[in-house]
């Protein structure tokens, strides 16, 4: 459970430093959204995908809360990333 909630903490912490980064950088507010639902959410399904499963239930079978809660942190750290940028364009510093 200790490693759950570390795992959880991390993977929000990463995703806001990486999302404000790319914020600032790419002068856009959602980008680590739309980069995490397109490109890091099927990657971390595509991965471990067994091809001589019979159905794709199968597939989604090995998956549990454990490897959800993660994922909806680092979910949670991309918004708040765009969120903070937003904030703080709305704020009026130019520079985010």
């Amino acid at each position: 459970m200790l490693q759950l909630m570390i795992a959880t903490v991390l993977f929000l912490v990463m995703m806001f430093g990486i999302g404000f980064i790319l914020n600032m950088l790419l002068k856009t507010t959602w980008f680590p959204i739309y980069l995490f639902i397109i490109v890091l959410i099927p990657l971390g399904i595509w991965a471990p995908w067994d091809d001589s499963a019979t159905a794709t239930i199968e597939n989604f079978a090995h998956y549990t809360i454990v490897d959800y809660i993660p994922v909806i942190g680092a979910l949670a750290g991309a918004y708040v990333s765009g969120w903070a940028i937003q904030a703080l364009r709305k704020g009026g510093y130019k520079m985010f």
